[in-house]
């Protein structure tokens, strides 16, 4: 029953989400105004974190398999990739590096600041 206590509290900001996306007029996904909603609810102590974290932790487990539609979608197009697979793998690997760059980058920057704040 905590399980779907924790599951409906989840569910809660997701239609919250849904209805900011409806309301503002800004290209942001709902899911993305739902994910903010929480964090400041958790932020703000409205809610606690053992309030969803089971739940948010079995679906966080769930994602690997929301990309399977996509990689088989991508095998069955197998034939029309073939002729871009030199575009395709220098694209992916550049953007890869990219992220992982600014994503190391945020990082540091971000240890700098909470050093600097409590040091």
């Amino acid at each position: 029953m905590r399980y779907l206590f924790q599951f409906l509290r989840i569910l809660v900001f997701c239609f919250l989400g849904e209805v900011l996306h409806g309301l503002l007029p800004l290209p942001v996904p709902a899911s993305i105004y739902g994910l903010a909603l929480l964090l400041a609810a958790l932020k703000m102590r409205l809610i606690r974190l053992d309030q969803v974290k089971e739940t948010a932790g079995f679906l966080i487990a769930l994602f690997p398999v929301l990309f399977l539609p996509g990689a088989v979608g991508i095998m069955e197009l197998g034939a029309l990739l073939a002729d871009l697979w030199l575009p395709a793998l220098l694209a992916v690997t550049l953007v890869t590096a990219l992220v992982m760059g600014a994503a190391g980058r945020v990082t540091q920057a971000v240890a700098r600041w909470k050093e600097a704040r409590h040091g």
